[in-house]
């Protein structure tokens, strides 16, 4: 059996089809092919407030192939979600309606909360120490999904529109940036040594760079030195000295940003990168829905 997910993203789109393993009465998945395509939709939304007619048809493009390997791939089920640009952009739901008829495809645009909740579908939580507290930190390229676990249960989570492509585009404010300050001292302050777990295209970049050993935090102070030594590059040299792809080479800077500032305002001194996003938590949500409708019918 197998599922697919599609992210759409201020950044890139997402395509994730997974082979779902059911053992007994557990359920699980591995991936089995991940294409990512580097749109960038954010840009024209943050600044436009509308998708054009350039990025409209090859988003239609993609999503009519994607379509393809779902059919090719025999795939059971799947959710399409629509993020950040897509919510803003005054044509969202007109793209939307493009890609049913073009594609073939269903496509929900989802809000901010409804983002968080996928995200941490991951369950990546219940790996970790229940005795513990967690930030669970995405950041994206139109928005920031912040979610506090206490002792394996989320007490709080808020979505802010500041993300990498948005804060490239200078399309951040001042006060969006006070607002999450302001949320992460008030949901964190009874909390001591909170543990971030960060998730995004950006994290699992850095983590892959700093050499960390696999399934071991990453330290802030690592983290600061990164940032500070990849912000001593000039774009080019990202791209052709240490290898970046190109439109990972000059999110990775404001990334950083989010995540030091992030870090630094709730006092997390380490930080877990479990590789996991958007894509994942949907193939949990249908797995969750797939056990739930058999239950149902016996």
């Amino acid at each position: 059996m197998r599922y697919a997910a599609i992210d759409i993203g201020s950044n890139a789109v997402r395509l994730l089809i997974a082979d779902i393993i059911e053992k007994g009465e557990e359920t699980s998945f591995k991936k089995n092919t991940l294409i990512r395509v580097p749109l960038r939709l954010g840009d024209d939304a943050f600044l436009d407030k509308e998708i054009s007619v350039r990025k409209a048809d090859e988003l239609v493009k993609t999503m009519t192939a994607f379509k393809l390997l779902i059919d090719v791939y025999k795939v059971e089920d799947y959710v399409a979600c629509a993020t950040s640009a897509m919510r803003e952009a005054k044509n969202g739901k007109e793209i939307v309606e493009r890609i049913r008829k073009e594609a073939n495809l269903n496509l929900e645009i989802v809000e901010g909360q409804k983002e968080a909740n996928i995200i941490y579908s991951t369950h990546i939580e219940q790996t970790l120490d229940k005795k513990k507290n967690y930030l669970y930190i995405d950041v994206g390229g139109g928005s920031t999904e912040l979610s506090v676990f206490v002792e394996g249960v989320v007490e709080s989570s808020k979505s802010f529109p500041l993300g990498t492509v948005r804060i490239l585009d200078n399309a951040d404010t001042e006060e969006t940036w006070e607002d999450m300050k302001n949320w992460i001292k008030i949901h964190t302050r009874k909390y001591k040594n909170l543990i971030g777990i960060g998730t995004g295209g950006n994290i699992n970049k850095l983590f892959k760079l700093s050499e960390e050993k696999e399934g071991m935090p990453l330290p802030i102070n690592k983290l600061k030195d990164m940032y500070n030594y990849l912000s001593s590059f000039s774009l080019k040299e990202r791209i052709n000295v240490l290898g970046l792809n190109q439109d990972r080479a000059d999110v990775i800077i404001p990334a950083c940003e989010i995540y030091l500032t992030v870090m630094k305002c709730a006092g997390v001194k380490q930080i877990f990168v479990p590789r996991v996003g958007m894509v994942d938590g949907i193939i949990n949500l249908l797995i969750e829905k797939n056990i739930t409708e058999k239950a149902e019918n016996i």
